[in-house]
């Protein structure tokens, strides 16, 4: 089957992922674009998985304050260069786990990982991490945070 470049950019735009990785998607799934979706993704937790024992020496606070200024929440996210803590990818994921603590109050990082995904029921917080670790190409880890309310 010939993959055309009007599906290769649908799948980059919906994933993110490199034109590369998108054509051997489209091409090991056939065109199919969820078989191509399934198969980036597993690829994606692959890469992961193979980062996962690499120091995190940098990284940022991200915070989350609820509309009314009566929830909110810290956390420090940790990645392996100043370089990647600066990107914008870094910058929304501790800003969406900052609102998953303000949101779900979880007891430890344990709990949080497992924590449902508040924006997307098919994912995990774990899932949302290793999709960043994949698409940025270090390891990122939540070391801790703190959830406040009045």
């Amino acid at each position: 089957m010939t993959i055309t470049t009007d599906q290769i950019k649908k799948l980059r735009m919906e994933t993110k992922a490199g034109v590369m990785d998108v054509r051997k998607a489209l091409e090991e799934s056939k065109g199919d674009m969820a078989k191509a979706k399934q198969w980036l993704a597993k690829k994606g937790l692959d890469k992961a998985a193979k980062k996962a024992d690499r120091e995190t020496g940098d990284g940022r606070i991200a915070t989350y304050v609820h509309a009314g200024a009566r929830i909110g929440a810290m956390v420090k996210l940790a990645c392996e260069t100043d370089f990647v803590s600066a990107t914008d990818e870094f910058e929304v994921l501790g800003k969406e786990i900052a609102m998953q603590v303000a949101s779900m109050d979880p007891k430890d990082v344990k709990e949080l990982l497992a924590q449902t995904y508040i924006r997307d029921s098919k994912k995990t917080i774990d899932d949302l991490v290793k999709e960043a670790i994949a698409k940025l190409g270090e390891n990122i880890q939540i070391i801790e945070f703190v959830r406040m309310a009045i």
